[in-house]
């Protein structure tokens, strides 16, 4: 299971704010934990951060968890002082109704509400729509345009203003849970990989940008500056266990059920079967997921870069996915962690990543 060093970093990593654009934070207190066991620790001008372990071995792989969550940007303010607000990654608009936002300033940041219309004041008719971003505006406390520009500038980032949580059965309850908790796994399995090492230089990246770019945002650049000859990306995936999915059309990954490994047009059939494998000897559990076409994730990125990576996705499995409470099982954390780190035990300079 995770120590509770491990838990203690997992929790400060998931409440330190760190939208798309504006991971500096965040990155910052995963290089600290980097350093604390790593050959070596850095960053880059995406704001990618990146820890190595077993520098002189080969083959090279790459382990990728993006670092940013969704967040929201302030777009205008009025002669009132009332904040409105743009979407960073995305977002539905209906669980912003009632939160309160805390925009990133320099100060330690800057608590708003965020307002909507009351109920009892929208027609009836109007009443079943959906909400639009748009329909909401943040309330700072500030009695003018003034007022609130001494406080809060456009384009400063907000994030809901939450901390994580606990709950019963090793469940952990976060707003940054995606991808976060990728950022954490590819750095606990480099510690495990640390404790017992095999003949492959490893190096996990915390990436930026993932949330918004669909031009590889930093995954890209992490791939072709470290030039890997195999990558496993981590995510989250749906998970399934919840009322109102459909598990025909997604699959069956519940909280609890291990490690999702994703099979399929993008994934390395060679990778695929090394994780597999490592799952199988060590007694992992997981389940497979298909995906015929792109993953919307940095695997879709990394594959592509160079002359070509071999590529998996592994996923955990995520309730309330792209929310203000996302939930996931702290065993299937520890058990990705544990596959990872055998997997890239099992590589070496014979390792044939030609597709076959």
């Amino acid at each position: 299971m995770l120590s509770s060093s491990s838990l203690t970093f997992l929790k400060r990593l998931l409440d330190t704010p760190g939208p798309s654009g504006y991971e500096a934070a965040a990155a910052r207190v995963w290089r600290a934990e980097a350093q604390t066991f790593a050959d070596a620790v850095r960053g880059d001008v995406a704001g990618n951060s990146l820890a190595e372990v077993n520098p002189g071995g080969s083959p090279t792989i790459l382990l990728d968890g993006h670092i940013d969550e969704i967040g929201l940007i302030a777009q205008y303010i009025d002669d009132d002082g009332y904040v409105y607000i743009s979407p960073i990654g995305g977002w539905d608009p209906e669980v912003l109704v009632g939160q309160r936002l805390r925009f990133l300033t320099g100060d330690g940041g800057v608590v708003g509400v965020l307002g909507k219309k009351p109920i009892h004041l929208i027609k009836t008719s109007d009443r079943d729509k959906a909400s639009r971003i748009t329909d909401f505006w943040v309330d700072i406390g500030a009695a003018n345009r003034a007022e609130a520009e001494a406080r809060v500038s456009v384009g400063d980032a907000a994030v809901i203003d939450s901390h994580s949580v606990d709950l019963p059965n090793d469940r952990l309850v976060s707003r940054s849970i995606d991808d976060r908790i990728g950022a954490f796994t590819v750095l606990e399995a480099l510690r495990r990989y640390r404790e017992r090492p095999g003949k492959a230089r490893v190096v996990a990246a915390a990436t930026t940008q993932e949330e918004i770019a669909w031009n590889g945002g930093g995954a890209l650049i992490s791939a072709n500056a470290v030039r890997p000859h195999m990558a496993i990306a981590v995510d989250v995936t749906f998970a399934t266990d919840h009322p109102g999915l459909e598990k025909k059309e997604i699959g069956d990954h519940k909280l609890g059920s291990g490690p999702v490994l994703v099979r399929g047009a993008l994934i390395s059939p060679v990778v695929f079967e090394l994780l597999r494998d490592a799952a199988r000897a060590a007694k992992i559990p997981f389940t497979v997921h298909a995906e015929g076409r792109a993953t919307h994730t940095n695997a879709d990125a990394i594959h592509m870069a160079r002359e070509g990576v071999a590529t998996a996705l592994v996923s955990i499995p995520n309730r309330y996915m792209h929310s203000p409470n996302e939930m996931v099982s702290l065993a299937d954390v520890d058990h990705t962690a544990a596959l990872i780190a055998e997997a890239c035990r099992g590589v070496d300079d014979r390792t044939d990543f030609t597709a076959r």
